[in-house]
């Protein structure tokens, strides 16, 4: 599980800033919101273009590097109001109870890459422009290293970390990781399994989706059916289609022709489950995108139930989330911007007691991450 992030130079954050996922000294939600000493997510509140997304990218930016891109274009994420030609960025794991600390330094003025991998306080990795020194292969010393290529992920490519079982592990953990954009309602799965709804209706079915509308008391059910019959209409195609059906009226909807709200809750569903399945993180972007504010609660509150060693790190407009009977005051944080850059308070960091209204003190300004309109 991601026990830490840190972040400098990283597109908004220009100062240095740790963002971190273990849990504090409260007791409440212990059952459900923690997996050891870590915690199942965290929630980024603040106004627009605070940089509560580019935490979320910060994170996803190691899954693309690693698992996806040959080479990164560097300049994307770089922040372009910093007089330090340097991007920093620091990830701390906690697998099987050892601790791996992966680092990244990229300086893009001479385009030099630093990498340092160690587990348990062992070095296993240490790059320095194109030359580095690896125990992970039978090749110790390299000097001959691609400028903008990450060396960890062509060690992985082409060893696939034999012999080391915590690194296999911790890269399992990373390619089950899912990121999810709810405007555009695409989600990005880094094992290769396509959680586009249509694939998943044809791969699973159903029955999981209808099984959590059944016991959370929804009014619809889905169908994915060529042919779809209702008491006055029949529909059908020449391929299988999504229907949802409404409690009390025996005609199926197309889904195209259901509400924005329902359409994006099957959109997710897949990756939800997915994540809650298999040990992953969830990154989820807009999470407020068309859900009732009890739906949104359902969710969160699902999620931290039912995971295991998975993740849900998520940004939302929606303040009723913020509760101590939802989530802990150390997994939620502010996002602010000044004049230096992005910032993040944790809540936890003020200390609210847990019979305290957190959702009444935010809006107050004790958290900051409260924006200010006036005439």
């Amino acid at each position: 599980m991601l026990k830490s992030v840190e972040l400098r130079n990283f597109k908004s954050f220009h100062n240095k800033v740790k963002i971190d996922f273990e849990k504090t000294n409260y007791k409440t939600l212990l059952n459900t919101n923690v997996s050891g000493n870590l915690l199942k997510g965290a929630l980024f509140v603040g106004k627009n273009a605070s940089g509560k997304s580019n935490v979320l990218k910060a994170i996803r930016f190691l899954l693309e590097c690693l698992l996806a891109k040959n080479e990164v274009n560097w300049v994307e994420y770089i922040c372009l109001f910093s007089d330090t030609p340097v991007m920093e960025l620091k990830y701390v794991f906690e697998i099987d109870k050892s601790e791996i600390i992966y680092d990244i330094s990229y300086q893009w003025v001479d385009v030099f890459l630093r990498e340092k991998l160690t587990v348990d306080g062992i070095e296993l990795l240490s790059r320095e422009g194109s030359t580095a020194n690896t125990i992970l292969t039978e090749v110790k010393n390299y000097t001959d290293i691609p400028k903008q290529l990450l060396f960890l992920r062509d060690i992985f490519f082409n060893t696939r970390f034999r012999g080391q079982v915590k690194l296999q592990k911790w890269f399992e953990f990373l390619f089950n990781s899912v990121y999810m954009d709810m405007c555009l309602k695409s989600a990005t799965q880094y094992k290769g399994v396509d959680l586009s709804l249509r694939s998943y209706m044809e791969e699973s079915g159903t029955k999981l989706i209808n099984d959590f509308f059944e016991q959370y008391h929804f009014e619809q059910r889905i169908e994915y059916n060529k042919k779809a019959t209702g008491n006055i209409v029949t529909l059908e195609s020449p391929e299988n289609q999504i229907y949802f059906r409404r409690n009390g009226i025996n005609e199926p909807i197309p889904y195209e022709m259901e509400s924005l709200g329902n359409q994006t809750l099957v959109q997710l569903l897949p990756a939800f489950f997915y994540c809650i399945s298999n040990s992953g993180m969830l990154l989820l972007d807009e999470f407020s995108s068309g859900f009732h504010n009890s739906l949104e609660e359902l969710l969160v509150r699902y999620f931290m139930k039912n995971a295991g060693e998975s993740q849900f790190i998520f940004v939302s407009h929606s303040t009723n989330l913020l509760s101590n009977s939802l989530l802990r005051p150390d997994q939620i944080y502010s996002v602010d911007f000044d004049k230096g850059g992005s910032v993040v308070k944790r809540f936890s960091s003020e200390k609210p007691r847990e019979a305290q209204n957190i959702e009444k003190m935010y809006l107050g300004g004790v958290f900051n991450g409260i924006p200010r309109y006036e005439r």
